[in-house]
């Protein structure tokens, strides 16, 4: 079967060549967001077929190619190539006003309109520190002449788009505003409606059939935004991924494992991420915790993990965040989109290029490198840890994990957390006394509850407070001793106790104990807003009548104890350490 079509090669090569490029046709058989990818299917077929090219579509899509013919001649070899099915059976004739520059034959330009540089092939790069990724770029291929068309010329042409040309084509007049139906690629009456009220819109006699170079000009204007970010394939032979990437908007900074960083380099405010690991399960399910921790996927947005892959979507403070990874064969790779808000529609035409071009090739990053990179306890592979907004103590008061906290903790949140790893929500508060009730999403069993004291401790007696005095930095809780200056407040307020003890802000909401362990208020945090400063060793705390009457509200009744006596200090912090719990308000 080769020598024949060797032989009808030999016959009409003479004519082809005679002719202009205007003149002849091609027959596509495939077509690949991905340059290297369509030059390796090219380079396959030249295996086994003698007549295969490759140009650009635009779009940043990329053809493999059979030709050039006649048209008598390419449809002859169109018929006996499906026949012995050496090509795709959805094969089809294309015109050459549809081709860009040529990127195969490596350094063939049969259209005078350019080649595309692509890296070679089958040439084996060992990645070093110094192995920066290829940005496959090119300057735009001179758009061809193409003469305006006669409205049965126009149809004659479109016959020959391909399923995905069509459907591509309803997608650009959605997205001009023109039409609202199905994308199926049938060029039925409400496409063909379509086209006329576009034609209209630009000035151009409405037959609902759109020329060639009405057909480019609407592609053009649907690629604009993807064209004012610089779109190119972007080759990390180092992380081993290529794809899609806003190469005008994002320029590679620096690897840090499981990390590529492609930091912003333009005022469109964009970042990308490719992730890139060796792992399994487990460091899947690890990898999806730990992005979920960090600053560039805000905490609104759906989540969704499946046994090899995870999705991630977040918006908040002013950006909007798409991650996608997936493990195969060992190897965990995806990328991260990390985008401006407010730029919707552009941002959505990106990220569907990154999705329909992401390849993943052999290499992966090496998680033991990076040793000398910026280590601090907020940084996770040289990203900002989210940190909550603000974050104090609360104390368990019963046994399904509802607890009693300041007031201000829980105020104007988007998210509050319980130890950072259990969403709570408010069922009560009390502003006035600074005092609010959280109940956790899904029931707790706490080590310890609450046991709220029946009568007042005596004056100057011992007394310590529980509480995450440094906003969770320890890690756990701490105890700090004083004494009950008084059971009411300065003002003879009935419902507060005055405390002689120096706390820290992160302490406010924890419980106020006695020797015995039992419980008697919460710690108010210090009013910096009343114009006064006091003493450093004088607080508040709400006592156990005000925290009641909250409960009540609420329906949860408390557990009491009037069993005197003193704990050991070690049975004290174990008591406290069960109950104590830290709060957090995240944005």
């Amino acid at each position: 079967m080769r020598s024949f079509f060797a032989s009808i090669l030999f016959v009409f090569v003479f004519t082809v060549r005679a002719a202009s490029a205007q003149d002849v046709v091609w027959i596509q058989i495939e077509a690949h967001p991905s340059l290297r990818a369509a030059q390796q299917r090219a380079q396959v077929y030249s295996g086994v077929l003698a007549d295969v090219s490759g140009f650009s579509l635009g779009g940043n899509w990329y053809g493999v190619m059979l030709g050039p013919y006649t048209r008598a001649d390419a449809d002859r070899v169109l018929q006996a190539y499906r026949a012995e099915r050496q090509i795709p059976v959805d094969s089809f004739i294309s015109f050459t006003a549809s081709l860009g520059q040529q990127f195969w034959p490596v350094g063939a330009d049969f259209l005078n309109r350019g080649t595309v540089a692509v890296p070679q092939l089958n040439v084996a790069q060992t990645p070093t520190e110094s192995t920066e990724p290829v940005v496959v770029t090119s300057e735009p291929a001179p758009e061809p002449e193409v003469p305006e068309e006669t409205k049965a010329e126009a149809r004659r042409s479109e016959r020959t788009l391909s399923a995905d040309q069509r459907r591509d084509l309803q997608i650009a007049l959605r997205a001009a505003g023109f039409y609202s139906a199905a994308i199926d690629g049938a060029f039925g009456p409400g496409t063909r409606g379509s086209m006329s009220e576009w034609q209209i819109h630009n000035l151009f006699n409405p037959t609902g059939i759109l020329t060639t170079r009405q057909r480019q000009m609407l592609m053009d204007e649907y690629n604009a935004p993807l064209a004012s970010v610089g779109m190119a394939l972007v080759i990390d032979d180092k992380a081993g991924i290529e794809m899609q990437m806003p190469a005008g908007a994002v320029r590679f900074a620096r690897y840090e494992p499981p990390f590529a960083h492609y930091d912003a380099s333009s005022d469109v405010g964009a970042q990308v991420l490719l992730i890139s690991q060796p792992g399994d399960q487990a460091t899947l399910f690890g990898l999806y915790d730990i992005m979920q921790t960090l600053e560039i996927v805000p905490l609104d947005g759906p989540r969704e993990r499946g046994k090899n892959s995870f999705t991630l979507e977040g918006r908040g403070k002013g950006i909007v965040s798409y991650t996608r990874a997936r493990l195969d064969n060992g190897q965990i790779k995806g990328f991260t989109l990390i985008w401006p808000a407010g730029d919707e529609d552009r941002r959505t035409r990106v990220l569907k290029e990154m999705q329909t071009s992401f390849t993943r090739l052999d290499t992966v990053l090496d998680p033991g490198a990076g040793a000398d990179a910026e280590q601090r306890v907020d940084l996770v592979s040289g990203l900002e840890v989210r940190k909550p907004r603000l974050s104090r103590s609360g104390f368990y008061i019963d046994g399904t994990g509802a607890v009693i906290t300041t007031a201000e903790v829980a105020k104007g949140c988007t998210r509050i957390t319980l130890d950072h790893s259990y969403r709570a929500e408010v069922v009560a508060t009390d502003q006035g006394l600074g005092i609010a009730l959280l109940r956790p999403g899904n029931a707790l069993a706490p080590v310890s509850v609450a046991q709220l004291r029946s009568d007042d401790a005596r004056l100057q007696s011992d007394v310590a407070v529980s509480g995450y005095s440094f906003e969770g930095v320890l890690g756990a809780p701490t105890i700090t001793f004083g004494k009950l200056a008084d059971i009411k407040g300065l003002r003879g307020e009935v419902e507060l106790s005055r405390l002689a003890m120096v706390v820290q802000p992160g302490d406010a909401g924890g419980p106020v104990f006695d020797t015995g362990g039992r419980v008697l208020g919460m710690l108010l945090p210090k009013d910096t807003d009343g114009g006064q400063k006091l003493p450093d060793d004088v607080t508040f705390a709400v006592n156990t009548d005000a925290i009641r009457a909250l409960l009540d509200q609420a329906g949860i009744t408390a557990g009491t104890s009037d069993i005197s006596g003193a704990l050991s200090p070690n049975e004290l912090v174990r008591v406290a350490g069960g109950m104590t719990v830290l709060v957090s308000c995240w944005d």
